[in-house]
């Protein structure tokens, strides 16, 4: 049975005064209702094995017991396997008491066709034989042979998330990497195509299986305006209202920042309103939550 629930102000607030003593004052940080932790856990580095299985298991137990309550994943992290860690995971801190599924952030993404368990020894054919040909990822919506954001594929990706995390609902998903697209089609393309993936975004939301949504994004949000994959936060701002109106569900933005890619601190990339911005000024601007990546570079 899937676990039911969703992150909610009273019981973020709990988690965080019962890891009070133990944290920085600050450790804890709004976002819209929550209390979410300042430092979260990334599932993606490590091989699809079971040795990292085992590790990733004792990383997750350890964080939340240190005052960590945010998880971040994605479908396509070790072949699922990261997703099915935390969900295994979830599953026996909740049921032992340890957590309450209230209380944490559970984050995942979903654009790139993920393996199942291991890589395939022919990958390609793998793809055709589960996704493509089956109908769940249109081939002329496909890049790079491995990015697709159709809803028909975004469809089975979330409906694969939550089985692999044992969840009804996830609090935040994310539209992994769309500038991704930019690489092959034009960006009228490339905005149809994101219009109807946060069309989709916004009826899942309705129908109970996420939360919120956002866009976790590489370079799209860190290069050069002129750059062919920059992504401009007001007019995904834009998107975000025409399609879901006042009330959309567009809550927040993803991106690297480190010591060697801090251009979300120091590069005014964004325009808002005529003014030129950096990202996190530009993200204040409209609302959104910024959540870094590779914040130690990957343990670099």
């Amino acid at each position: 049975m899937a676990i039911p629930g969703v992150a909610s102000a009273h019981a973020t607030a709990r988690y965080r005064q019962r890891c009070n003593a133990s944290c920085h004052p600050h450790h804890f940080r709004p976002f819209q209702d929550l209390w979410v932790s300042s430092i979260g856990l990334g599932t993606y580095l490590g091989d699809a094995d079971d040795a990292t299985d085992a590790l990733t298991r004792d990383a997750i137990r350890t964080a939340i017991a240190s005052g960590c309550n945010v998880l971040d994943t994605a479908i396509n992290y070790r072949c699922q396997r990261s997703e099915r860690v935390i969900g295994a995971t979830l599953e026996e801190l909740i049921t032992t008491g340890v957590v309450a599924r209230e209380e944490l952030l559970i984050c995942t993404k979903g654009g790139y066709l993920p393996f199942d368990g291991a890589v395939p020894r022919e990958p390609t054919r793998y793809l055709l034989d589960t996704l493509i040909r089956p109908g769940l990822a249109p081939y002329d919506e496909i890049v790079a042979g491995c990015h697709c954001l159709s809803p028909t594929y975004l469809d089975h990706a979330l409906t694969t998330s939550l089985r692999n995390l044992r969840l009804e609902t996830i609090d935040l998903y994310y539209l992994h990497n769309p500038e991704q697209q930019l690489d092959e089609v034009s960006r009228d393309t490339f905005l149809t195509r994101l219009e109807a993936a946060i069309a989709w975004c916004e009826q899942s939301v309705h129908n109970g299986r996420i939360r919120a949504w956002g866009l976790a994004t590489w370079n799209g949000l860190r290069c050069n305006p002129a750059s062919k994959e920059a992504l401009s936060l007001e007019q995904l701002m834009g998107l975000a209202e025409r399609v879901g109106g006042p009330t959309h569900h567009f809550r927040a933005i993803q991106l690297p920042y480190n010591l060697a890619m801090p251009e979300a601190f120091s590069f005014r990339n964004q325009t808002v309103q005529a003014e030129s911005l950096t990202v996190l000024e530009a993200a204040a601007r409209l609302g959104l939550c910024v959540v870094v990546s590779a914040s130690l570079l990957q343990g670099q």
